[in-house]
């Protein structure tokens, strides 16, 4: 299972889960993800499951990233235990996540294969989620392929094709 090696203090306070993920909400490695809508917690087991989930599917086919680590503990008390004598021992490890972060990432897989992956891989978690995906931009052929697609490149393009050489009038 997945954990921290070394923590600074054994146990955490809940804390909030309000608002939504603003880091790690855009696909950053792969150009399919698995993204959550709801907040919540997401503990170890759920992690490691549906990675064998997607892992199994694609039978080791393409490439998979988790974007998401159980960082925080927590704790439980014995059970049939009275009220009172502190708090419990730490129990096991979760990540706390927000709507739109993006918790798996894969690819080197067709589309339908990513998507049925990232399927059976929500079926582990207690979230609501759903399947992204990378939106290609499609490339314009240009008329001057050796320059930069920017403005200043095209200016320069046109002038060179115009005859004119950059900095030949600066030079005496």
């Amino acid at each position: 299972m997945l954990m921290p090696k070394k923590v600074k203090y054994r146990k955490q306070q809940r804390g909030r889960m309000r608002g939504k993920a603003w880091r790690g909400s855009e696909l950053s490695f792969g150009d399919f993800g698995l993204k959550v809508m709801e907040c919540g917690y997401i503990t170890d087991r759920q992690i490691e499951a549906s990675r064998v989930a997607m892992t199994r599917f694609i039978k080791r086919g393409g490439k998979i990233w988790l974007r998401l680590f159980p960082d925080k503990p927590v704790t439980k008390k014995p059970a049939e235990t009275r009220m009172g004598k502190g708090k419990g021992a730490p129990d096991h490890w979760v990540a706390v996540v927000r709507p739109g972060r993006i918790l798996f990432e894969m690819e080197g897989v067709t589309p339908e294969m990513a998507q049925e992956a990232m399927r059976l891989a929500s079926h582990k978690l207690p979230l609501r989620t759903k399947f992204v995906q990378r939106h290609r931009r499609a490339t314009v052929p240009s008329a001057f392929p050796d320059e930069a697609r920017t403005d200043r490149g095209r200016e320069e393009a046109a002038r060179a094709a115009q005859g004119h050489r950059p900095h030949q009038d600066d030079c005496a």
